[in-house]
């Protein structure tokens, strides 16, 4: 589990295609801190470590992942935002999060504020998957390639985001432009409750 707190971004350095799987190659700060089979969050997503060497690391995406995910847009020389999962007794300074990606969504508007920016994102709105919590809701909370954030101006298809300049800077919204593909993961605790609300109506 994970709080959508980044704590740096991950530049990678190598991808290797090997069948229907990516091995991405990256490198971090806390890289001497990592150990195999420890789960990462990169962009949101929740990839298990396969390999450590020369202050590099090995995670690989499968393709359901690269299917849901930006991961496949990946290049070398990208930078990814990655948090280590949650010790239990750390403070859930963002919102509860898995690190399973939902669906993708478009930048589709960024707004410099003089000091802050704004952007909007569009996804694609499915009314079925909706009912199911698949959405975003005003003040809720929304993670965009693993960073929780609250959402403002919820329609059906799209919403907007507020960025601080530490938050700017130090992940890799400073690299977001109009056109540019997200990851998104909306809020389990919303899915939950409208899984309980589903099975009252069918009552």
């Amino acid at each position: 589990m994970f709080s959508g707190i980044v704590e740096e971004f991950a530049t990678v350095v190598a991808i290797e295609k090997e069948q229907e799987n990516v091995h991405f190659t990256l490198t971090c700060s806390f890289v001497d801190e990592l150990k195999i089979d420890q789960s990462v969050a990169h962009n949101g997503v929740c990839l298990t470590v396969v390999k450590i060497f020369d202050g590099k690391y090995v995670v690989t995406a499968m393709k359901e992942t690269l299917l849901r995910s930006n991961l496949g847009d990946l290049k070398v020389g990208d930078k990814v935002n990655v948090e280590r999962s949650m010790l239990m007794n750390g403070r859930l300074d963002g919102h509860i999060v898995q690190g399973h990606v939902d669906q993708t969504a478009m930048c589709v508007a960024k707004i410099d504020q003089q000091g802050s920016y704004t952007f909007r994102f569009q996804y694609l709105f499915d009314r079925e998957m909706a009912k199911k919590g698949y959405m975003t809701v005003d003040k809720g909370s929304v993670t965009v390639n693993g960073v929780s954030l609250t959402v403002c101006n919820a329609q059906d298809d799209s919403f907007e985001v507020n960025i601080i300049p530490y938050t700017y800077d130090n992940t890799n919204f400073h690299t977001i432009e109009v056109g540019t593909r997200v990851n998104l993961e909306f809020d389990i605790i919303g899915k939950y409750a409208a899984k309980i609300l589903s099975l009252y109506e069918t009552k």
